[in-house]
């Protein structure tokens, strides 16, 4: 039996944390940016001799630099990049050559004040392309053409009638659902700096954070995004107007890397609530991170060491930093067919190709948005408990607690003796542990869909019968190999939610309501929705009522999202039951 359709809840307001925006942490950092800005080049100039002490070693990672700048504008220019990118890198080269002559020429001194000159006209450049452009009259208007903008096309989509555009009949929160720790979350945010991280799978993840964020009442974030989200118009207007700072992954240069990591450290250190993914970049398998990049969360560590320290100086109580890990959760992910081919391509090098990026235009964006309220699909954001940057779970008054529930002192962990040092080994392997708590969170707090539940389900069956078969020959199997009959497939979906189920009464993983309901509800809710955008769907009932899979690499991409939970032993396993198998 289906669960009865109850009347929907009324959505919940969150009022405002801090209602005055001139208490935003964010306002500060605009009215001051000059300032900030300059602190960030001074940070990084002086990071950066330390990394580069002596004459030779700093001429070096100059000319590094200048290789991959040089190698980037060749090989991969973008529509973002300034004007005068190859004029610029042009000058540091001739630049360079004056300094290497009056090395040749014993003339250390002077080549020193010019490799310094450079060095600094380099970190300007990059600090100032970094820095974000917040305007709290922009933020509030983008944020009322998201909310408003949305709202019009859900209730366009639902309710019938010339009158639907000017419904309120449903809410956002009707489609986007956010649960978890919120009022956890909003409660520390005001009683230290917030580093929110959340999964990443698709370009709309940093509006839908950023439309999140502000429905909790929490004040703006800034975050660090894509430079290439800046190439798309829609994206761009946003990202300048929500104050994103500017993310080039381009750029691997030691360099440039620091002047980021000096920027995001500076945010903190200023208690301006940040966000970040610590995936690096969409998830192109569709699986939840199983590893994360540490570099900017290392610069939280950075900052709360230093928070320590300027509290030592002064007596007062030291800004304490806390992390929230966050898992969004889609049905469908519009760039799900170019970020598949784009891993496999890496997995297999010769034996994959790879496609561009099929949704890089405001109007493909803006049509995605159309067809995702017509559908029905939902979204959920759920939201994970407060840690401290050690990984330890923190209560409401913000202290740290170990495995048994007792208080901890996170101020201890950055002495040495009684007084606060700086040891990067030691804050190194705090960071290391730090990302470890956030990916168990991550597979924790990840709701399971059904359109998760029957992808997963169909991949390991297709799998099951050709046992022989390595990944890229099973995408390759011809479509009368890739059919289903429904008895199986629905039997295999039941055992596979009881495992679920079980992972859930252990608190390893969450479930949509929708999971619930009976399982061929369940199933045809699940068809309906895994991959409902894509010109091809990767999973569909034919009319003698098997289950077909039109495309396998798009399949494999939605089935992707339950690994980490070892479920595909129940499918396997010659005898079916619910078994304490998770990792």
């Amino acid at each position: 039996m289906s669960i009865k359709t109850t009347q929907r809840p009324t959505p919940r307001h969150y009022e405002s944390i801090l209602p005055k925006r001139k208490e935003w942490p964010v306002v500060k950092l605009s009215r001051q940016r000059k300032e900030f800005v300059d602190t960030v080049i001074q940070d990084s100039i002086a990071k950066l001799k330390e990394l580069a002490p002596t004459l030779g070693l700093l001429v070096d990672e100059l000319e590094t630099t200048l290789y991959k700048e040089k190698y980037r504008i060749k090989e991969n220019p973008w529509a973002v990049d300034p004007e005068d990118d190859y004029a610029f890198w042009k000058s540091v080269k001739k630049k360079l050559v004056e300094v290497s002559n009056l090395q040749s020429e014993d003339h250390d001194e002077e080549a020193s004040q010019k490799s310094q000159a450079i060095l600094e006209e380099i970190v300007s450049r990059y600090a100032n392309e970094i820095a974000s452009n917040f305007r709290p009259s922009y933020y509030q208007f983008a944020r009322r053409v998201v909310t408003f903008g949305f709202s019009r096309l859900l209730n366009a989509s639902q309710v019938k009638g010339f009158g639907s555009l000017f419904s309120n009949q449903y809410s956002l929160q009707d489609k986007i659902k956010i649960t978890g720790e919120i009022e956890h979350l909003r409660t520390l945010a005001q009683r230290g700096t917030i580093v929110m991280v959340p999964t990443h799978f698709s370009n709309l993840d940093s509006m839908l954070i950023g439309w999140v964020i502000q429905e909790l009442g929490l004040p703006p974030f800034i975050y660090g995004a894509g430079l290439n989200l800046f190439n798309i118009g829609i994206f761009a207007y946003f990202m300048n107007s929500l104050g994103a700072y500017k993310v080039d992954r381009r750029k691997k240069n030691t360099v440039y890397i620091e002047t980021l990591k000096a920027y995001s450290r500076l945010a903190m250190q200023w208690g301006i609530h940040s966000l970040f993914f610590p995936g690096g970049t969409r998830s192109r398998s569709g699986r939840i991170e199983d590893k994360l990049k540490l570099g900017l969360l290392g610069t939280a560590m950075e900052a709360q060491r230093i928070n320590y320290i300027h509290s030592q100086k002064t007596g007062e109580p030291a800004e304490k930093i806390f992390v929230f890990p966050v898992a969004l959760n889609y049905h469908f992910v519009l760039e799900a067919p170019s970020l598949i081919r784009e891993h496999l391509q890496r997995e297999g090098q010769e034996r994959y190709y790879i496609e561009m990026d099929e949704y890089s235009q405001s109007a493909k964006i803006v049509g995605f948005l159309l067809k995702f309220f017509q559908k029905g699909s939902d979204i959920s954001v759920s939201i994970g408990r407060g840690m401290d940057l050690l990984g330890n779970f923190v209560d409401a008054e913000g202290r740290s607690l170990d495995k048994q529930n007792r208080q901890i002192s996170m101020r201890e962990y950055f002495c040495t003796g009684d007084q606060i040092t700086r040891d990067e080994q030691r804050e190194s392997e705090y960071t290391r542990m730090l990302g470890e708590a956030i990916l168990r969170e991550y597979y924790r707090i990840n709701q399971v869909f059904s359109s998760h539940l029957v992808a997963f389900t169909a991949f390991e069956l297709i799998k099951k019968q050709h046992p022989s078969l390595d990944l890229f020959n099973l995408l390759r199997l011809p479509e009368e190999d890739l059919v289903l009959s429904y008895a199986t497939f629905r039997s295999s979906c039941e055992t596979v939610r009881q495992q679920i189920f079980h992972l859930h009464q252990q608190e390893k993983v969450d479930i949509a309501e929708h999971l619930k309901q009976d399982i061929d509800e369940v199933i045809t809710h699940g068809l309906a929705n895994v991959g409902m955008y894509h010109a091809k769907r990767p999973l569909l009932r034919d009319k003698q009522g098997n289950i077909v899979v039109p495309d396998m690499t798009i399949l494999y991409y939605y089935h992707n999202r339950l690994l980490g939970y070892n479920l595909h032993r129940i499918i396997h396993q010659k005898k079916k039951a619910v078994v304490d198998i998770a990792e």
